[in-house]
């Protein structure tokens, strides 16, 4: 979907030390839309990083979690996670699950000078171009 590539090429040159931006689906890890500026974002490291937002969201232990907080609570299963932010020794990854879309999520890594305010007003904003051409191509996500 290469406009889901213009979208994230819009978020990676709107915030000043992003380092990529991609949707992924997190039901099967697929990568949806990218685009970076780093050398060695290559296949699979793009691969790996969909793979980690899929075990953030939808991982094994968190739908445990998930599964006895339901049941504690005498309710119906359902995915509470919707943001997560990771910070690592360089880099500042923001993950949002869309409103609209919850099967798909937008990631966002930048490096540590990135203001993390204009991190998440990014994506929450790029949330309004992104669904309408998930619906527009009919996907399911």
């Amino acid at each position: 979907m290469s406009g889901l590539d213009d979208v994230m090429r819009a978020v990676v040159d709107e915030v000043d030390g992003a380092l990529g931006c991609a949707v992924v689906d997190v039901a099967s890890g697929d990568l949806l839309g990218v685009a970076h500026n780093v050398a060695y974002f290559n296949q699979d490291y793009l691969d790996a990083v969909a793979a980690a937002a899929v075990q953030m969201f939808r991982g094994r232990t968190v739908t445990h979690v998930e599964d006895l907080i339901a049941a504690r609570r005498g309710v119906p299963s359902e995915h509470l996670i919707e943001e997560v932010q990771m910070t690592t020794r360089r880099t500042v990854h923001y993950m949002m699950i869309l409103p609209n879309h919850p099967e798909a999520a937008v990631v966002l890594i930048t490096d540590r000078r990135s203001s993390v305010g204009m991190g998440w007003a990014s994506i929450r904003r790029s949330v309004l171009d992104v669904e309408p051409l998930l619906d527009a191509a009919g996907t399911t996500v």
